[in-house]
């Protein structure tokens, strides 16, 4: 391997090695209350790495919502879930300026909302009204919140992980597509198989339920999302990556590609997976298992397309491995 695709050219080698110890003990503390899904907690734990916001997809009570506030438990960050209803309202997620009265004289106090945490559970997203989701999109993409004209800047790291349940119609409210564009993945959460959903089931019929103590700091995160940024990737595999998101945007069973900020989300992603797997430099199948979460909820089929079953990851497996290569 070339030199320029070797750690030693960013981060440290002590600060390397220290990262593998603090990923095993998180994925081991995890482990204790999460069964299988290792997929879908690399792949929140990558968002975070990045200091990007994950939409969780799957049918109910496969774990997403247990799985968002183990992790924050784990990362011994500040938590809030917000229940998304249709009656939800703007303030009840950014908060409301109250009138106090003090000594005969009115004071107007900003009482803050659950949005003023470390890590957001936005659970069933898409239930929430358009007004209300529109709420979360100054907070997701400037890490802010204007309230009565008046900025209010949000606490570091800050992360919003929504969840939502694909079979539900009524009394739901897609994201649009400006919204859907600020997650940086969208993670579908698989059925468990046989010998896991039996270790559920033993763990969860006894007499206490498991539970997870161990954490790192917020300093230990923030040291963690810098060396993310230093892992190195080479010019040619960093083309490719762009080369493939380029590739939405050709047509075909694509009707509308994915934007410059997918090949970002792309190349940051990898180089957050090739961290947790221990590797000093980015791999082509780092940017390969990436481009499903990063691209897609950034892609939008044509109607033949979707009318033949083709799903957006048959298309982003179509642009991968084209066939007859």
């Amino acid at each position: 391997m070339a030199r320029e695709n070797n750690i030693d050219n960013a981060p440290s080698a002590k600060t390397y090695e220290n990262a593998q110890r603090i990923f095993k003990t998180l994925f081991d503390e995890i482990g204790k209350v999460i069964v299988g899904q290792n997929e879908t907690v690399e792949q929140v734990m990558i968002a975070i790495l990045c200091n990007g916001h994950a939409l969780l997809e799957s049918n109910p009570g496969l774990g997403k919502t247990l799985t968002i506030s183990t992790i924050s438990k784990v990362i011994d960050l500040s938590f809030n879930r917000i229940q998304c209803t249709p009656d939800l309202m703007p303030a009840d997620i950014t908060g409301t300026t109250v009138v106090e009265e003090h000594g005969g004289n009115k004071v107007f106090r900003f009482e803050k909302g659950p949005i003023f945490s470390n890590i957001i559970l936005a659970d069933e997203i898409n239930r929430a009204s358009p007004k209300t989701q529109s709420a979360l999109l100054e907070a997701m993409q400037e890490k802010q919140v204007t309230v009565a004209g008046v900025t209010h800047a949000l606490e570091k790291p800050f992360f919003v992980l929504a969840t939502q349940n694909p079979i539900e119609q009524e009394g739901t409210y897609p994201l649009p597509e400006a919204q859907l564009d600020r997650f940086l993945l969208k993670i579908f959460v698989p059925y468990p198989d046989f010998n896991e959903e039996l270790e559920i089931v033993n763990r969860y019929t006894a007499l206490s339920n498991p539970s997870t103590e161990r954490g790192i700091t917020k300093d230990t995160l923030l040291s963690l999302q810098k060396l993310t940024r230093e892992v190195p990737i080479s010019n040619e595999l960093k083309q490719k990556a762009i080369q493939l998101v380029m590739k939405t945007r050709e047509g075909g069973i694509i009707e509308y590609g994915a934007s410059p900020r997918a090949s970002i989300a792309i190349i940051l992603t990898a180089k957050a997976r090739a961290l947790i797997h221990g590797r000093n430099f980015v791999a082509e199948e780092d940017v390969h298992a990436m481009a499903y979460p990063v691209l897609r909820h950034r892609i939008i089929l044509t109607f033949e397309a979707e009318r033949s079953g083709m799903t957006p990851d048959d298309a982003i497996k179509a642009l991968i491995s084209p066939k007859g290569k």
